[in-house]
């Protein structure tokens, strides 16, 4: 089976890679990480302009979609340039709202989120990405705690960042890949399900919610945001209380059908991350000599490169089949080999760059830590591949 774009989805990626190309997106993403959101906000526009966002919107809220493959597409080259800010999160809130019994909440927020007015996050646990910008800034919980699966991810994700972040205050590297690993899988082994605060597995929560917490301007400041693995992944504490906008067990349907567009995005975002890596990397090692030939030309070298090349082709069809059927073990596959194979990239990038792949200040850190947060975002590993397992017995068994 062959999966290839047709003539206008390879145009719509090559113009949303040439704009970015033009934006720069290195200084956007360092002044994103500081705080500062004024270039990043001006290429948010643009890449709304060109109607990323309304295709995870669908018509009846003036957006393009729902239309998956497309937007994969364009997250592959959002990720391929490190676009920072709540992109997944936008596109999630985007399903969530679409899937509610009550359109009235659709009505009156997509159309702005589809045309890159507003920004919007979507915090199912303890944080929030981006919350001191986004407009809409949704929280889904239950009576309990935090909502189910979705939330042990948020956390998992966020006591990673906390964790590598602590390190990283004894490190004057501020990128150091391994540093980051051993405290995400530190976080994985003991956050799966936190007790007493997420609903385990398959158990509905008994009174699930969705509220609209008031847009940063208008709501009582917070505490600043944690450090995160990726520094352009300001994570801040869930907002509290705000407007309901529904109530009851199809809160749970929608936030499920939301972590599905969630996890697609960020496969896609992923897969780019792992092909500007091996790009990179590749340019590198040309550039660079030792013992009068480029280390490029050594055989230990090229065996690396080839298998990041071999891991990212691998995941591409998993990507792409998995936004024709949009099936929650589909997703999770492409979830899991995408960011699998951008963080194995990402660690053959850092080895054949040497010292220099450490350096925060060389533009490489920007995607090796995006990669590393991403394998975490939104499902990890271990969540993802039991998800297809699930799908291969009882009742999800495939024919």
């Amino acid at each position: 089976m062959r999966f290839l774009l047709d003539p206008e989805q390879r145009a719509f990626a090559d113009s949303l890679n040439a704009m970015l190309t033009a934006a720069d997106t290195p200084s956007v993403v360092r002044s994103w990480s500081r705080g500062e959101h004024a270039s990043g906000r001006a290429l948010w526009r643009r890449i709304a302009g060109a109607g990323v966002f309304a295709l995870a919107v669908p018509e009846a809220y003036e957006g393009l979609g729902p239309r998956p493959v497309e937007l994969a597409v364009a997250f592959v080259e959002l990720g391929r340039h490190a676009v920072p800010g709540p992109l997944v999160e936008t596109v999630a809130a985007a399903a969530l709202l679409t899937a509610l019994d009550d359109s009235a909440p659709a009505k009156r927020l997509l159309p702005a989120l589809a045309s890159g007015e507003s920004t919007a996050t979507l915090a199912t646990g303890r944080y929030a990405l981006d919350a001191d910008i986004a407009d809409v800034r949704l929280t889904a919980w239950a009576a309990r705690g935090p909502m189910g699966q979705a939330a042990a991810e948020t956390v998992v994700e966020a006591e990673a960042a906390d964790r590598s972040a602590s390190r990283e205050n004894t490190s004057t590297s501020g990128a150091g890949a391994s540093t980051s690993e051993a405290g995400a899988s530190a976080a994985e082994s003991r956050l799966a399900c936190p007790p007493g605060d997420a609903l385990p597995p398959g158990d509905a929560p008994p009174a699930a919610e969705l509220r609209l917490a008031p847009p940063p301007g208008r709501a009582p400041s917070t505490a600043g945001p944690h450090a995160s693995l990726d520094p352009a992944r300001r994570l801040f504490p869930t907002p509290t209380g705000g407007e309901l906008l529904a109530v009851g067990p199809h809160v749970a349907a929608a936030v499920a059908h939301a972590l599905t567009w969630a996890r697609l995005a960020t496969a896609a975002q992923a897969l780019g991350v792992g092909l500007a890596l091996l790009d990179r990397t590749v340019a590198y090692v040309k550039q660079r000599t030792q013992f009068g030939v480029p280390i490029g030309s050594f055989q230990a070298v090229k065996h690396q490169l080839a298998d990041a090349k071999i891991a990212l082709e691998f995941a591409r069809p998993l990507l792409f089949g998995a936004a024709l059927t949009m099936t929650e073990s589909d997703v999770a596959a492409a979830k899991v080999t995408a960011c699998e194979a951008a963080y194995r990239t990402a660690r053959t990038a850092l080895q054949l760059h040497g010292a220099i792949g450490y350096t925060a200040e060389y533009d490489l850190s920007l995607w090796l830590t995006k990669a590393r947060a991403l394998r975490t975002s939104w499902g990890s590993p271990g969540e993802c591949r039991a998800a297809v397992l699930n799908s291969l017995s009882g009742d999800g068994r495939r024919s």
